[in-house]
């Protein structure tokens, strides 16, 4: 369930603000309300907000002062901003911070749920983009992107690979389907993906775990011998070696990055 806080001193507009967006969401989303920039704040250091609706002009701490303290939150959330129409140069100003959208004062419902739909949208997107960064290594795209450039033996090995993980893989095992000598491999895919070859694999299947516990429900266990390790015990130290995170723990912060509106 996505979060939208609305803050705005201004009783009239807070509730009003509240009673639509609540109407609106039929339960779809939490509506939570904050009278000043510095209560919207102090909620926000134990609570996450996906969608902030701020009134730009308050005491204390205005609209655009709040705007840059959110920017600097782990997970900042989108913003629009409520103005008049003599407050015009600060919503402009304000949207140089990235806020989505902003509406005039007296507020029409349409445009605001419109406005707030097109927000939780790119809110979405954003949600989309961290998802896919948790699960790239790294280190593989690197090696993803100069792939034009492997041998025939180096792209066959990354192939043998791909195709193997739930096994156990060597260095010998893939030099000796390549016909070739075990020193020479290692040198060689080395010098062309810049990892070793026991790294690569490593990195490797722990990318598909990751994959696995984004995409599946299938118990920890399970997904250790998915990609290749006999005993959940090792799978989870070298995921955590990996990722500095367990397996679970990964996986629960992929799903709460997910949550979508229903």
């Amino acid at each position: 369930m996505k979060t939208i806080l609305i803050v705005d001193d201004e009783p009239r507009t807070r509730e009003g603000v509240r009673k639509t967006l609540e109407a609106w969401s039929s339960g779809r989303c939490k509506i939570v309300t904050a009278t000043s920039g510095v209560e919207a704040l102090e909620w926000l250091q134990e609570q996450v907000a996906h969608l902030v609706v701020t009134d730009i002009r308050m005491p204390e701490i205005g609209g655009l002062e709040l705007i840059e303290r959110l920017h600097e939150l782990e997970h900042p959330p989108v913003i629009i901003v409520i103005s008049g129409y003599s407050e015009f140069d600060y919503a402009r100003k304000a949207l140089q911070y990235g806020v989505v959208d902003y509406l005039l004062k007296p507020l029409d419902k349409r445009k605001l749920v419109t406005a707030v739909e097109s927000a939780l949208e790119r809110r979405e997107k954003i949600d989309r983009i961290e998802r896919m960064e948790k699960l790239v290594d790294p280190k593989l795209l690197e090696a993803a992107q100069q792939d034009k450039g492997y041998s025939v033996q180096v792209q066959e090995a990354l192939k043998y690979v791909d195709q193997h993980l739930q096994e156990p893989v060597s260095l010998k095992e893939v030099a000796e389907v390549l016909h070739l000598n075990s020193s020479y491999f290692s040198v060689l895919f080395k010098d062309q993906t810049g990892l070793t070859f026991s790294e690569y694999l490593t990195r490797r299947r722990v990318q598909r775990a990751k994959e696995l516990l984004a995409g599946t429900p299938l118990p920890i266990s399970e997904i250790a011998e998915k990609v290749g390790y006999q005993t959940a015990k090792y799978f989870v130290k070298v995921f955590r070696d990996l990722e500095e995170v367990s397996p679970s723990q990964y996986r629960q912060s992929v799903s709460d990055n997910g949550e979508e509106i229903q």
